[in-house]
């Protein structure tokens, strides 16, 4: 029988469930060890509303946090023990706040006072984590729990949301904290909090210098998503018939199949068609973006001469890369509403011809896919995945991509009908094994959305042990796995950037099928392509985890979305 504490005081680790709780946490994802029994003991006896879920890997559940926060909103907390489970659970944490996403890593240490001492697992963790997470610290005494738990919310949830890390060692789990203490500002258990608007004469100037341009180009990222300003963008984007382009993480800021949307830019995700909308443009406009190497293509598109207006709640991206002429600090939806409350004062403008523009361009981006779609050839081209997938998903399922073969096609091509976050992928640091373990945590985080996973073979072999939790907790997501026994991308630049000198990327082919089998996963292998969308079909449709092993066309032989392999 679990038990509510109703003492004057409370363990440490006590006042951890309890904070975390004040907070609106219902699930942690973490992995058990030695100096986590206080904390696990606390879970398990005292009367709360979370869940935890146990993982096999910590990095899996740092990822699992992520996808978690992406679609809920909320932090996403995470925990593993010390020495190892410190450092796994670091690359969730690095890839989450590169990426805005706020994620709590709670792990557990040695003692305070056998530190320096050599025993077991001892790390300096707060060193570790310093450069990787916007809050960081190891908690020395139990009575300190509440207020730091307060900090590291509040931290991760204002101004550009990143991810924190609390050390929590072994005796402070034990020592004394004071229960009323527990208490958490509502505001912080969902992002972004408090969010800020822009200066009023700063919004006339960029207005300003919008409208004084010929064509403008607006290009997206992941802010306005973020922000929850999709509404906002869609209405400023009409009213100015300006041509948008999106980075991946902008993906869902506005439908690809509105007219003004061109689709995905930069070396990962756009095409010839999809760069020369950002040439013809003589202004950009960047809203919630970090104009940052793969959006730019090496900051060649725009180029350094193309006037800049930018839009971000961090101040210190604007003007980091490019010379900007007009900028706002402030939240992406703020900013937007304030945009239009002053487009609507200085009445109807002529408008910029954006939807013209983008119609040819659009044209000539699909006719090279629907060249490659339907073809019959095997191995199976990308391509004619994606678009069975799109013939077979709603509108409202989730995707999560993993870096490799994936990303690209997905991101060029499975065209969304709608706003919001239903497609991601990370790309901070773009590790291998994310998209698995990120599914997961979005089944958990959206439990009646579909959720979809995809992910080249490479990735496969990464993270495929959660396939055991996957099936223990009955998660509903379909994994698809491009096999094409190579890691690919390497591979592919290899073939463009060292005349096809290929060295150590070939690997032997897995039987995927067979291995989610054995986890208890329903499964399918697929060769022809006509099998493609009943298969698919059947594994969507199915009421437990399913996967699907596609034999797949190696992208050094494919026609990738990638800028640098493209003729």
């Amino acid at each position: 029988m679990k038990e509510r504490n109703t003492a004057n005081t409370m363990t440490g680790a006590e006042a951890m469930v309890r904070m975390l709780e004040a907070h609106g946490v219902r699930h942690i994802f973490g992995l058990c060890g030695d100096t986590t029994l206080p904390f696990y003991d606390a879970l398990y006896r005292l009367d709360h509303k979370i869940e935890h879920i146990l993982t096999r890997d910590e990095r899996c559940a740092a990822y699992m946090a992520d996808g978690y926060a992406r679609v809920t909103k909320k932090v996403g907390v995470c925990e593993g023990p010390s020495g190892g489970g410190a450092t796994y659970i670091l690359p969730g944490l690095v890839e989450a706040n590169e990426s805005s996403v706020p994620i709590l890593a709670i792990t557990s240490d040695v003692g305070t006072r056998s530190k320096g001492h050599y025993p077991l697992t001892e790390l300096d963790q707060e060193g570790l984590m310093r450069p990787l997470t916007k809050f960081n610290t190891v908690i020395q005494h139990a009575d300190a729990i509440p207020d730091t738990v307060r900090t590291a919310f509040r931290k991760m949830t204002t101004g550009r949301p990143g991810t924190a890390h609390l050390g929590l060692p072994i005796d402070v789990q034990r020592g004394e904290a004071n229960p009323d203490d527990i208490w958490a500002d509502p505001a912080h258990q969902t992002y972004p909090a408090y969010p800020s608007g822009p200066d009023p004469d700063a919004v006339e100037g960029a207005l300003d210098a919008l409208l004084s341009a010929k064509f403008p180009v607006v290009i997206c990222g992941g802010g306005i998503v973020l922000a929850g300003g999709e509404a906002d963008f869609v209405s400023f984007v009409e009213s100015l018939d300006i041509a948008v382009a999106t980075t991946i993480s902008g993906q869902g800021s506005i439908p690809e199949t509105h007219p003004n949307n061109i689709g995905v830019v930069g070396s990962n995700g756009g095409v010839p068609a999809t760069r020369e909308l950002v040439q013809k443009a003589d202004l950009v406009l960047f809203i919630g973006c970090r104009a940052g190497s793969v959006t730019t293509e090496l900051w060649r598109y725009p180029s350094k001469a193309t006037r800049i207006v930018h839009i971000d709640s961090d101040p210190e991206v604007i003007g980091a890369s490019y010379r900007t002429e007009a900028a706002l600090v402030s939240d992406a939806r703020l900013a937007l509403k304030a945009l239009n409350g002053a487009l609507a004062a200085r009445g109807p403008q002529a408008g910029f011809g954006g939807a013209s523009a983008v119609a040819p361009l659009k044209t000539r981006k699909w006719e090279v896919f629907n060249r490659f779609s339907g073809t019959a050839e095997t191995p199976i081209r990308p391509e004619r995945t994606i678009a069975a997938l799109r013939r077979v998903l709603d509108d409202d399922a989730i995707l999560v991509g993993d870096p490799g073969t994936p990303c690209p096609y997905l991101s060029a091509y499975y065209e969304l009908n709608t706003t919001g976050r239903t497609l991601f992928s990370n790309r901070a640091h773009g590790a291998l094994g994310y998209a698995l373990s990120a599914a997961m945590g979005v089944s958990v985080g959206a439990p009646g959305k579909k959720v979809v996973s995809l992910m080249g073979d490479g990735s496969f072999g990464f993270t495929c042990g959660e396939l055991e939790t996957v099936v223990r907790k009955n998660m509903p997501i379909t994994f698809i796995v491009f096999s094409n026994s190579v890691y690919g991308w390497i591979k592919a630049g290899q073939k463009t950037g060292f005349d096809e000198r290929y060295f150590s990327v070939d690997f032997n082919r897995t039987d995927h099928k067979a291995v989610a089998e054995a986890f208890g996963v329903k499964a399918w292998r697929v060769e022809n392509p006509e099998d493609l969308d009943s298969v698919l079909r059947q594994a969507v449709e199915h009421d437990g985890p399913t996967l699907v092993d596609v034999i797949s066309q190696p992208l050094n032989e494919a026609n990738a979305p990638v800028s640098e392999w493209i003729a």
